[in-house]
């Protein structure tokens, strides 16, 4: 029984000592990876039982060949240990890892739902309640002469199609966002595209005496769906003309890098505060600061939508200040 106990005392002062080491190893890596972790808790077992095992062996007075049988066949086990200790511990920290970033990016994407469904809910309540004052007052026959009935029905037309915008809007970030959108790519000009973005953002920009500079040539082609393609590109130049003040300059322009296609849009906003650029394209951000804040601009959707079509064909959306104002530069899988 003596004999026992002295051998368990053997075995245990060895894997303390192997223990103690590990524990104050893993404090010095505390802020190390749960990998490391792992590593060190299970190279910690492997030592300990090894530790035992030979500690034990050498006071038991065997034999020279006895003690090498006995230190070769623990080497042995502790290296399969070790090997399959390995694999798995990777796997489980590759797990551990993974549900860390699946609960964090959980956790953003309800705090973003919230904060849109605030959002809409806001902006939606003060066009509903005009729309509601004026669509009583005509009904109570409180307006009468022509010229005032005739303004309120162009202000419910307008706060119809702006409404109609964020409908729209918000379905195609909901697709973008669902991974339901469904891309044709083909090669496609992007001279035609911003000939139509021009077009579309014309009249507001000949209404603030914004002047839209162009190059008439030298457009590369681009591999992409036209239809989301156009939406950048609309959103982006309407973008650029809603922020720039009265008499001012949009410009377009495009390029060619390797195996990439570049296309700018730079306005003279005035600049974008630098702490709000990291946020410009999140879902209904508006940034308050170096712009505008009340010029009929949209629901804080378009830059997002912009994102979320840029990426999904492949490519990058970025924006930085300028001398004058921002610019906004799209780089696409070139034809």
């Amino acid at each position: 029984m003596r004999d026992l106990a002295l051998i368990f005392a053997i075995a245990l002062a060895a894997a303390l000592a192997v223990g103690l080491a590990a524990a104050l190893l893993l404090r010095l890596l505390r802020r190390r990876s749960i990998l490391v972790h792992l590593t060190v808790l299970l190279t910690a077992t492997v030592l300990a039982v090894a530790g035992g095992v030979a500690a034990v062996a050498e006071a038991m007075f065997l034999s020279a060949h006895d003690l090498e049988v006995v230190l070769i066949t623990i080497a042995a086990a502790a290296a399969v240990s070790l090997g399959v200790g390995w694999q798995f511990g990777r796997r489980l920290a590759r797990a551990a890892v993974w549900a860390d970033q699946a609960r964090d990016r959980e956790r953003r994407l309800e705090k973003n739902r919230r904060d849109l469904v605030a959002w809409v809910s806001h902006d939606l309540r003060t066009p509903l309640a005009g729309l509601r004052a004026m669509a009583e007052a005509l009904e109570d026959r409180v307006v009468s002469d022509p010229a005032t009935v005739a303004e309120y029905h162009r202000r419910i037309r307008l706060e119809t199609d702006r409404m109609s915008r964020l409908v729209d809007d918000l379905f195609e970030l909901s697709r973008i966002n669902a991974g339901a959108l469904r891309l044709s790519p083909t090669a496609v000009g992007l001279g035609e595209v911003v000939s139509d973005a021009l077009a579309t953002a014309a009249p507001l920009a000949s209404a603030r005496r914004i002047k839209l500079v162009a190059p008439e040539s030298g457009w590369p082609t681009v591999t992409a769906s036209e239809p989301e393609l156009s939406r950048v590109v609309a959103n982006l130049l309407l973008n650029a003309v809603r922020y720039t003040p009265d008499d001012g300059t949009v410009r377009v322009e495009a390029g060619h890098e390797p195996d990439t296609a570049w296309l700018a849009v730079a306005d003279s906003c005035g600049g974008i505060a630098a702490a709000d650029l990291p946020r410009l394209f999140d879902v209904a951000f508006r940034g308050e600061s170096a712009r505008t804040p009340d010029n009929g601009a949209g629901g804080g959707l378009g830059l997002a939508i912009v994102h979320g079509l840029v990426q999904a064909h492949g490519g990058s959306v970025d924006v930085h200040n300028t001398a004058d104002g921002c610019r906004f530069v799209v780089r696409l899988p070139a034809a």
